[in-house]
């Protein structure tokens, strides 16, 4: 069971990687190449073109900030009716009698509320004990000198995989059966 639970979670952070990730890059890279038409187009040269770069690096986190909420919904909906290991998890309707075989955005808004939330509360469970860790052991005096969304989305990687071990007993919804 615990190797089922590894290989969905790495399917699922692979997914969330490629997807927020591409989907942020070229967001940042659009707002660049607007700011660089909107400029006139000027001649490249090594001064332009780190203008750029800068632009891209300003931009980058808050469009990865955007695209990893969307991604999150999103990426849901792939962890179910997938056999992963001998196992899959099976999304049931409301009443819980039924499986839905065929998962559709609309079905995953109370499951992925439940999850959402038990996202944060680990998220925060994981700021608590990074909090810890650096007053005790760096010279870091709080958190916004360390934090972005870089250690953000390392902690959601981490609480995705002890989510999707605790969703079955969070949501009656959520079923896993093998295949």
């Amino acid at each position: 069971m615990h190797k089922f639970y590894l290989l969905l979670w790495f399917r699922w952070a692979v997914r969330l990687t490629i997807c927020s990730i591409s989907l942020a890059a070229l967001s940042a890279f659009l707002i660049t190449l607007y700011t660089y038409i909107y400029q006139g187009t000027p001649t490249l040269n090594s001064v332009i073109f780190n203008a750029l770069v800068e632009i891209f690096k300003f931009w980058f986190p808050i469009f990865w900030s955007v695209t990893l909420l969307l991604v999150l919904f999103r990426g849901l909906k792939y962890i179910f009716n997938n056999c992963v290991n001998g196992f899959e998890m099976k999304l049931l309707t409301c009443s819980g009698d039924d499986i839905i075989q065929t998962v559709g955005y609309g079905d995953l808004l109370k499951v992925w509320r439940r999850w959402f939330m038990l996202n944060i509360w680990l998220v925060g469970s994981f700021m608590i004990l990074a909090l810890v860790y650096t007053n005790l052991f760096t010279s870091y005096s709080g958190v916004f000198e360390w934090f972005n969304i870089y250690w953000l989305f390392c902690f959601i990687l981490l609480s995705g995989y002890l989510s999707f071990i605790l969703l079955g007993a969070r949501c009656k919804q959520v079923k896993v059966v093998k295949c």
